[in-house]
């Protein structure tokens, strides 16, 4: 009987006894990406929103006048004067016809003195006056006007755009604001705070928020006595007050915000 030869290569499996296998590594999974949460659009106001909701800013206070004319040559629109509640929504607390001036609006920051335009923008009220008594419930600093106030628009003047008691050397009398002699405009009235805090010579001076007189103005914005006289019995100091000049539509629209 012939017998069965055994290959090779099983005999040299054999004589090397058992062999450890070494499994092959799995294959690499990628790490799993974290999920970017999706960043809503901004919510667009509804057209019928109130005003200052639709504005870019407000402020930063809760209370807010908006003083609008239909378009640059205006020399009419309307005051609104508003509160935020603590729900975070404006309300109007009252409302006026306005007048703007002679030669209607322009942006603040193009604006150039004594060409009777009211300058657009948003602006701070540093303080009251009149030349008579503040209003009854009135809590806003309030400056009575004396026979020795004036409102210094000389350009040369270290007191340019300033409120001063008794006209300086420097302010020439024909380049400043006897405030007395407006009694009906400045019966009563608030502080623009339009090229106020660093003045630039030439833009302007004296812009306030006052009573009308027989028409437009020389570049404030005026209401009627009974709503300036509600105007300053609403402002309150500690809520931040600003006033918005603008249009209804264009570069100057109150909407756009600060100038």
């Amino acid at each position: 009987m012939r017998r069965r030869l055994v290959p090779l290569s099983v005999l040299l499996l054999l004589t090397a006894g058992t062999v450890a296998v070494t499994p092959s590594p799995p294959p690499s999974v990628a790490a799993p990406v974290p999920a970017v949460a999706a960043v809503p659009a901004p919510v667009e106001p509804a057209p019928d929103a109130p005003l200052p909701e639709r504005m870019a800013d407000t402020g930063g206070g809760t209370q807010l006048i908006t003083a609008v004319a239909p378009d640059t040559g205006s020399t009419a629109g309307r005051v609104v004067w508003w509160d935020l509640g603590a729900d975070g929504r404006w309300s109007e607390a009252g409302s006026a016809p306005a007048r703007f001036g002679a030669n209607g609006l322009v942006a603040g920051g193009e604006r150039v003195q004594g060409t009777s335009t009211t300058p657009t923008g948003l602006y701070d009220l540093p303080y009251a006056f009149g030349i008579a008594p503040a209003p009854e419930g009135a809590g806003y600093p309030y400056r009575p006007v004396t026979d020795r106030s004036y409102w210094c628009q000389d350009n040369d003047s270290a007191s340019y755009n300033r409120w001063v008691e008794g006209l300086p050397a420097d302010c020439r009398a024909a380049e400043a604001e006897r405030m007395l002699d407006y009694g009906v405009q400045y019966a009563h009235g608030l502080v623009v705070g339009f090229n106020y805090d660093r003045p630039v010579r030439g833009r302007g001076a004296g812009i306030f928020l006052h009573v009308n007189g027989e028409g437009p103005t020389a570049g404030c914005v005026s209401v009627p006595a009974d709503a300036m006289a509600r105007i300053l019995a609403w402002v309150d100091p500690g809520r931040g007050p600003h006033i918005a000049v603008g249009t209804e539509s264009g570069p100057t629209a109150v909407t756009r915000g600060s100038a």
